[in-house]
């Protein structure tokens, strides 16, 4: 697991190889990541947009924006936490994933929250960052 705290806010990413998915013998490996995030401040936050920068084995970056997580804005008070799970295709069985929430305050704030770095491994083939 990879864990990262920024003005309170916990984020975990627990990424898993989806075998099931992935056809290696096409270049295509896939991914679920399962993230936690957890207000452990004193003021109520809202998700409101995500950035990801994914880096293939080869060096290839795409990055993905958009609102919210999921097709939801949550809103966390404090102490309270928010789970989902995604997923990401790679064309390599090797990566690394990056990202940041921007999230707004009760008090009109903004907050820009880091993900932790985490890497894409597939099980099956040593990892060649090219």
């Amino acid at each position: 697991m990879y864990s990262s705290t920024t003005d309170s806010i916990t984020v975990t990413v627990e990424p898993v190889y989806l075998d099931d998915q992935s056809e290696p013998a096409d270049n295509h490996y896939v991914w679920a990541y399962h993230v936690r995030i957890e207000n452990n401040g004193e003021e109520t936050v809202q998700l409101r947009t995500r950035y990801w920068q994914i880096t293939d084995g080869r060096g290839r970056v795409q990055e993905v924006r958009g609102e919210g997580v999921v097709g939801e804005q949550p809103v966390l008070e404090p102490g309270d936490v928010f789970e989902y799970t995604s997923g990401t295709p790679l064309g390599t069985p090797s990566g690394i994933m990056v990202g940041s929430y921007n999230m707004s305050t009760d008090g009109g704030g903004s907050l820009s929250i880091e993900i932790p770095a985490f890497s894409l491994d597939s099980p099956y083939e040593r990892m060649q960052l090219q």
